[in-house]
Order: C-alpha cells, then structure tokens, then sequence
C-alpha cells in the first residue's frame, strides 16, 4: 500500500460541494425540442441520484479534480495513514482468548486471506478463532443492494455457518439498525469474548476505507489490534503504474501490465486453503450463544416473494461447493469456446460466476487460477475461450484499481466529471418504459425484462440498455446505475459504474462519445435468430425472420401492434444527433 501524503483528508463519507454547487439552473428549451435541463440537489434527490439520508448533495468538479491531482487525500490514503499513526499501539497488542474474523463480502472458506491469518494466530496461541457478520439495513439501502443480492447473501450466511460449524467455529450474526454503530459494536464484541486481535478483508468503497480506519483507531485505543487484508483483488490496487509513474485509466495497457505482474509474481494466484478446526473444547470454552446464533432475516425493503426465493435458488443455489462446481464446468466445456459465442445472447455460453464473485463466496483468484490451470498454466496464449475468460475476470481488477486511485466516481461522479454537465432529461414515463421493457426496441425490452425476471443480464445487452438510456434517451445514466444495483444478483459498485461509465461513455474507456451502440443492429448481429428476443417479449414469439429486431419497420407491424408490443419510444438516428450535440456541448 502507498505511504500517505500528509494532504487534507475530507471528514464525510461523500464530500460537500463548495457554497452555491447546488444552484443550478433550468434551460429553456428551443421551439420543438424536449424541455431539458441540469439538475438541481432537490431534483437529485427527487430522482434518487443522491441518497440525502446518507449523503451530502452532489460534490463539484473542482473536487473531483483535486482528488485527481492529489490536493485531497483518497481514502486508501486515509487508511494506510491511520496504520501508521496507530503502528506503536498495535505492535505492543498480544493475543488474549479469542481471535475474530469479520465476515463482509468474503463469505467462503477457501482462499480467504483474513480468515486465513485469523485461524493461524488461534492455532499459534492455541485459542478458538471466533467468526463475525453482521447485517446492516442502512448500509443495504444506502448501497443500493438489490433484495435478490440480499437473499442470496443470507442463503450463503446459512451454507457458512455449517461449514463453519462442522469446523467447531462459530459464526455469530446479528443486525445493527444504524450504519454507525457498527465500529462501536465490533469493539464491544472483542471486549466481551476476550479477543485482542481482529481480522477483515477490504472492501475499496469510500464508506468502507473510511470506516476501517476509523476502527483502527478506535481498536488500538482499546488495546485491540485491527487488520485489515488486500483480498478481493488478484492483484493488489496501487501495485501496477506506468513508466511515468501514473495508474493507468485505460483498460488494455493495464491489462498488459496485469499479466507482466503476475508472471512475475506467481504467489498472487496462489490459492490458500481453508481455515483449521478451533482446538479440541472450543464449544466448551465458548459461549453457547455463539453456536446459536441464527441467520438474521431480511430487512422490510429487501425481501422476496416465495416465489422468487424459489426461482433465484434454482438459478443461483448457494455454497462454495456450487460455485466451485459451476465453475469446473464451464472451464471444461463453454469456457474453450467462449471467445467465439460469448456475445450471443441466446446462448449459454458464459460462466454466470459473477453472483458468487460479487458476494465473495467465489475469489477472483481462484477464478483465475484455476483457468490459468486449464490453460495450460498460462494467462494468455493456449486456448483462446480460457484467455479471453481470464482477460474478462481482469476487469473487475481493473474496476477496483480505477475505484481507489478516483474515488470521486464514489460519489455520484463519472470518471470523466465534465460529463456531469451533459443535459440529462428526467422524464418519469421514459425512464419507466426503459426500465419496464417498453421501448419498442426488441433487444433493450428482451433485456430488460430478463433483468427483472432473472435479477441478471448478459453482458452485450448490459452494454446496449445503458447506451440507450444514456444516449437514445439523454436519461442520466446514474438512474440507469442504481436501478441496476437495486435488482441485479450479482451487483457490485465497481463492475456496476464502470459498465455504465462504458455503455454513457462517462468512464474509462477512451473510445469517444460518439460511440453509439444501434440496437437494432447489435440484435441482428448477437441474436441473430431472434431467439433472445423471443424467450423474454412474448408479444414477439410469432414474428418470423429478421421482422424480429425491428418489427414496426420490416413488415411485422400488425402482429406486434394486435400483440400490444410498443411502437419505438424514440428514432434512434435522431437521438443519436442530439446526444452528440449535447455531449459536445457538455464538454464546450
């Protein structure tokens, strides 16, 4: 991890913007144009841009700038300096009863590498390793997690308390209401069961950094020694820089580097094994409620009919076992021919591994490792599906990277922040239309729709809707992001934005803004039978041929107009001229 700077360091979560950022104003519109405008803080808030119940209002460009120049102190930084203000304090803590290990989104036995360093420290001193989750509503909702996120989280909790179990560990959960007790709570903890040190994985969101370094500090006040691990990334964020020193913004020349580094570091792919069973007594010698400790239900706001806990169980069914498994066997079977068909959509011809990477019941490590096994132990080269497989696991690396080094894009902010001021539309019916699969676009609808039913969605049509949204529509893609977060499986900040900072052209991809994807053509080109489409537009089943992709246009009309299917909500040729002029605007 870098040596802080001593720079200024902000005291919130998310930054306040300078006086006045919140004043701005509405654009008249032309004769015969849509009214449009730049949002205010209340109309931010309106739309649900910015969580007031947990945020400041939109912070300014100028911060982000500063962030980018290193005027302000990134919260990585603020992490690494409470480490070292904290070193003599933590160096002199020896180990009392107990061990903790603090579950967040690592919950999986093997090649965990806090959970690791935990067990060992409970062998070497021969006392029982105790394991910790706790669920916290408001940070549920203030992250946006989807209630299919949340089930499958507590199914997976459920799977970990028996392993664990099995292991004479406990694993004790409970629910904090208020975001902000937790620190606390986890001191008070570590007082009670007699445990001086305590292990976690990091999680590189600002909330997160920022709330781990205040627990170091706090802990070490109370004689408590807090470690927080780098193990969600294969290759740790901060240790890949260009010859200039720079981090790279820029996915391939990253991903070059990416390989350099891990050829000549192979011990990041090495995976660690599981945790040891606590000594023989540890039932005894602990807490009977430990043992007990149930999984905690549900928030209100986040639960599932029976029926869609039935469905997303038989779609996404919990434990390392099955993610390892799913895993095996896409490596043996569509993972050698996944460069070829990975972008048609009809097919099942991806690995579908991203609902247990996200929730950390699967690591990215093992992921690679096992590809590059399959591989011929090799990253790239061998067979091309595998390569490409590991080329795209990289990215969620990358994701991460981009995350801690900007991490404005955290707070409401594209990587690109003067495409802030794009001249977004705010119309609720469009939105809804978009969001419900009632565009009159077959592709963007048969997407969507598998969203809503699946809380998942292959990643071509992830890139389309978020262009169309962003560009045939001139919605603000932020809408786009959360309403993703708030129903995907498989949602995960970093991939999140950095798929919509893609499809808005907001992110980090250099391909200008006058990349627009046609979803007429992308359905012809990756579901060219129309068989996609079919499977989630009912109202389409029985238009035959390449009427499919486009039916008011190519002789299909009545069969979709008697069906009830939309007409198209826009002209794609015609957005595509006014999401160039205000792109062009917005950086003018």
């Amino acid at each position: 991890m870098p040596r802080a700077r001593k720079r200024r360091a902000p005291e919130e979560s998310h930054d306040e913007p300078p006086p006045g950022n919140d004043s701005q104003t509405v654009n008249q519109p032309s004769v015969g144009e849509v009214p449009r405008f730049h949002p205010s803080a209340q109309q931010l808030e309106e739309f649900g841009i910015v969580l007031r119940d947990f945020y400041p209002p939109e912070m300014s460009n100028e911060r982000c700038h500063a962030y980018t120049n290193g005027t302000l102190l990134r919260p990585i930084e603020e992490l690494q300096q409470a480490y070292e203000e904290t070193q003599d304090e933590r160096r002199s803590v020896e180990p009392h009863r107990a061990v903790v290990h603090w579950f967040k989104s690592d919950l999986r036995l093997e090649d965990n590498r806090a959970l690791q360093l935990a067990s060992q420290v409970a062998q070497e001193h021969k006392i029982p390793l105790i394991c910790l989750y706790i669920l916290s509503p408001e940070d549920l909702t203030a992250h946006l997690c989807s209630p299919a996120r949340v089930d499958f989280t507590l199914r997976n909790l459920r799977v970990l308390k028996e392993v664990l179990g099995e292991r004479d560990i406990p694993l004790y959960m409970e629910t904090q209401d208020k975001r902000q007790a937790i620190p606390g709570r986890i001191v008070e903890l570590c007082q009670q069961w007699g445990a001086n040190h305590i292990f976690a994985n990091l999680e590189y969101e600002v909330d997160e950094l920022r709330r781990e370094a205040r627990l170091i500090r706090r802990c070490a006040r109370q004689g408590i020694k807090f470690e927080a691990v780098h193990d969600t990334c294969v290759v740790t964020p901060g240790a890949l820089a260009s010859q200039q020193g720079n981090q790279y913004a820029v996915y391939t020349p990253w991903y070059r580097a990416w390989c350099t580094f891990l050829r000549q570091n192979p011990e990041n792919l090495e995976v660690i094994d599981a945790p040891a069973s606590n000594p023989a007594g540890a039932r005894k010698q602990l807490a009977a409620d430990l043992f007990a400790s149930e999984v905690p239900p549900a928030p209100s706001n986040k639960t599932l009919s029976d029926e869609e806990k039935k469905r997303f169980r038989t779609l996404y069914p919990e434990g390392e076992e099955s993610a390892l498994e799913r895993l095996q066997k896409f490596l043996d079977s569509a993972g050698r021919q996944y460069a070829d068909n990975r972008n048609y959509m009809e097919k099942q011809a991806t690995s579908v591994l991203s609902p247990y990477l996200a929730a950390g019941v699967l690591s990215a490590r093992t992921a690679v490792s096992r590809a590059q096994a399959a591989n011929r132990h090799q990253l790239t080269g061998a067979n091309a599906g595998l390569s490409t497989w590991i080329s795209e696991v990289a990215w969620r690396d990358f994701y991460r990277h981009v995350l801690v080094h900007w991490p404005f894009i955290c707070m409401n902010k594209c990587f690109k922040p003067e495409f802030t001021n794009v001249e977004w539309e705010y119309d609720e019916e469009t939105f809804c239309a978009w969001s419900e699969g009632r565009t009159g676009y077959p592709l963007v609808d048969a997407a969507m729709r598998q969203l809503r039913h699946c809380a998942w969605m292959h990643n071509r049509p992830r890139m389309v809707v978020s262009s169309f949204l962003a560009k045939d529509l001139l919605i603000d893609w932020r809408r786009g992001e959360r309403f993703f977060m708030e129903h995907l499986v498989d949602g995960d900040f970093a991939s999140n934005h950095g798929g919509w900072g893609f499809g808005s052209s907001t992110g980090v991809d250099p391909q200008p803004y006058f990349r627009i994807f046609n979803p007429v053509l992308q359905s012809e080109r990756f579901d060219r039978d129309g068989e996609y489409i079919r499977r989630w537009v009912p109202e389409l089943r029985d238009v035959k041929g390449a009427a499919i992709h486009d039916p008011y246009h190519r002789g299909a009309e009545a069969i979709a107009a008697k069906q009830g299917y939309p007409r198209p909500i826009v002209d794609h040729s015609a957005s595509r001229g006014r999401a160039l002029a205000r792109y062009k605007r917005a950086l003018q």
